[in-house]
């Protein structure tokens, strides 16, 4: 997880400016849609449903937008058909990365996506190349002043939580996919509030980066490609101390 915090970090602020320009509801919007499609349109039973429910909410997305959505995912509004891709390949310094994509035209997706990649010094992979360097897992970051290790580790596990990790200042507890919601759920009826609240790809091991021209130039790809409209989650594994991301301009 190292870095990955603080990158987590940038993300929420970067949402926060997209959000008053509408970037991040379209992207919520994709996932809600297809959640709605392979699952149906109701959260109870739907827990992809209710999750990306979960991730719109917490970016203040309009309630009448997520019921929108909803509708075009089950098909009760004419919507559009997004197809569900994933691309990999390098950042610069040899950083691994996968990128979760939700489009309505490939084409168009990967021409964009592959000159991003050649001007920003990125080399993609063919599929599986990268995706077996990493593992999807929840992840729930907590401030450590709110609760103890020792209550925590035991709230979480009951709940059915994997692991629970003291990182810098946050506890990371980590679950599998299926058991997110349900650990969410209940650490939140403890009144428990979330730094970090997501299911994403996680490394198993890292690239270390320590020159701050090359993590400059790892973090401006990372966050352009992620910044693009038909990427919904970008994963990587660098490993760059925490005072040269803190020094980025991002």
């Amino acid at each position: 997880m190292a870095g990955h915090s603080h990158w987590a970090g940038i993300k929420h602020k970067k949402a926060a400016a997209d959000a008053k320009r509408g970037k991040i509801f379209s992207k919520h919007a994709k996932f809600i849609i297809i959640a709605a499609r392979d699952g149906g349109g109701d959260p109870d039973g739907n827990l992809g449903l209710k999750y990306a429910i979960e991730r719109a909410k917490a970016d203040n997305m309009p309630k009448d937008n997520i019921e929108r959505a909803i509708k075009r995912g089950t098909g009760e509004i004419e919507g559009i058909n997004f197809v569900e891709l994933v691309y990999e390949g390098f950042a610069p310094a040899k950083v691994a990365l996968v990128a979760d994509i939700l489009t309505d035209n490939r084409n168009r997706t990967a021409s964009e996506l592959r000159k991003l990649f050649e001007k920003k010094g990125g080399t993609l992979g063919n599929p599986g190349s990268v995706t077996w360097m990493f593992e999807t897992k929840g992840v729930l970051e907590i401030s450590q002043d709110a609760i103890g290790e020792d209550d925590l580790m035991e709230l979480a596990l009951e709940a059915g939580a994997e692991d629970v990790k003291p990182e810098g200042s946050v506890f990371t507890v980590l679950t599998q996919p299926d058991d997110f919601t349900e650990v969410q759920t209940a650490l939140r009826g403890a009144n428990l509030e979330f730094a970090v609240a997501e299911i994403m790809r996680l490394p198993t091991n890292t690239v270390r980066v320590e020159n701050a021209k090359d993590a400059e130039k790892v973090m401006t790809f990372i966050s352009e490609l992620d910044d693009h409209d038909d990427v919904q989650r970008v994963s990587a594994n660098f490993d760059i101390p925490d005072e040269i991301l803190e020094g980025l301009d991002l």
